[in-house]
Order: structure tokens, then sequence, then C-alpha cells
């Protein structure tokens, strides 16, 4: 598969109670010991998707995933020539690597993602 998933990322309007809540539902390893608040989810699973939870900017929830690809600008260029928009531009992550989100023609926002 030349573009996986490799990211998911519930956004909450209660960061602690929303962490605590998939903890506890799916056994799941959240460490959210950061300056961000981002809980990065582990879990657990063989071949599963780890993820983070963090609070929603604005308030207002959201769910979304992550794809790889090789080059993050060639896929926004792409997106919006599709119908798509461009949301965040090519965005460094300090020593993960680089993202950028787009919305789809019916508005579902996606990230992009690339390894340092």
């Amino acid at each position: 598969m030349p573009n996986p998933i490799v990211h998911w990322e519930i956004g909450v309007r209660d960061r602690t109670k929303a962490q605590e809540f998939y903890a506890r539902l799916f056994d799941w390893k959240i460490n959210s010991d950061d300056e961000m608040n981002y809980g990065m989810v582990e879990t657990g699973g063989e071949g599963g998707i780890d993820g983070g939870i963090a609070p929603a900017p604005g308030g207002q929830p959201f769910l979304t995933f992550y794809i790889q690809v090789d080059d993050l600008q060639t896929y926004l260029d792409k997106a919006v020539s599709l119908g798509g928009e461009a949301v965040v531009p090519p965005t460094e992550i300090p020593n993960v690597g680089h993202f950028a989100m787009f919305k789809d023609p019916d508005g579902n926002t996606l990230g992009l993602f690339k390894t340092k």
C-alpha cells in the first residue's frame, strides 16, 4: 500500500475526561506528559494504528486520520485540484516529521504526514 493511514486524532472538549474514558474503555495506554496536552495513544493491537487525543481547537470536537505521503505540498496541491481545500500548510512536528491538512469536497478534514 503506497499511502497507508499512520495516525488518528480525536479532538475533545475535556482532554482529561476523554483520555480517561478511552483508556478505561479500550485499555489503551495514553501518555499526555507533554507541554501541548497531547495524549499519545498506544492501542496495543497487533497491526493497529496508534493515535492521539487532544484539546479541540475552539472547543469543536473532531475525528481525523493521517495518511503517509512522500511530498506534503504535492498532495495538498493534488487535493485542491480535485476539489478539496488546503487547511494547514506543511508544518514541522519537532523530532517527529511534518504534517499538513486538507478538506475533501464534502468538508471532511484529513491529515497528511511525512516522516523526518
